[in-house]
């Protein structure tokens, strides 16, 4: 009998998820387990999008093949990403924002822009960050009521080679070696 865990720690709403309606109507044989949730998986190509920076100047994800690129999923509202977002910016930005080869933004979900730039001013990151006003873009890498903060991890080629949720040290200490490792080739 498969069994479906669901966290909700930094869920945009109090309803089930579609995973777990999903599991609770069908048979057990024939459920999906969705891999906290996400639609994509590793190996995959990492579905294409647009979206403006804060600024305004517009973000293609397939534009950067050739550059390892992450993807932050985050929001204003998400504890978990808070407290993340630090260590994203001491960890991974600042030791490669200035190499060519790679790309780190985070992508908001659901919020304007002014609340985007006064919650990561206050936090005190500086990597770019893309608006997903309607939340489609998050929509098409995980489901769309599912909960933040993920990580998506992209290779030169546009394939997804690493996905986390929430912030475990030792899942964001793999996540860090991985970019080094892709970075070093």
């Amino acid at each position: 009998m498969a069994a479906l865990v669901m966290l909700a720690a930094c869920n945009n709403t109090s309803k089930k998820s579609e995973a777990t309606a999903a599991a609770e109507q069908a048979p057990a044989q024939d459920t999906i387990v969705y891999e906290h949730e996400y639609l994509v998986k590793v190996g995959d190509m990492a579905p294409d999008f647009t979206l403006k920076y804060t600024d305004g100047t517009e973000f293609t994800l397939s534009a950067l093949r050739g550059k390892v690129v992450m993807l932050q999923f985050t929001a204003s509202w998400c504890g978990i990403c808070r407290g993340e977002m630090p260590h994203i910016e001491s960890r991974i930005w600042q030791p490669h924002k200035d190499n060519a080869d790679f790309v780190l933004v985070g992508v908001d979900r659901e919020e304007p822009r002014e609340v985007v730039e006064e919650y990561t001013a206050k936090i005190g990151t500086t990597y770019p960050m893309l608006l997903d006003e309607k939340g489609d873009v998050f929509a098409s890498y995980a489901l769309r009521n599912s909960g933040i903060t993920r990580n998506v991890l992209i290779d030169r080629d546009g394939r997804i080679v690493k996905l986390t949720r929430r912030f475990v040290e030792p899942e964001f200490n793999d996540l860090v070696a991985t970019i080094d490792s892709l970075l070093s080739k």
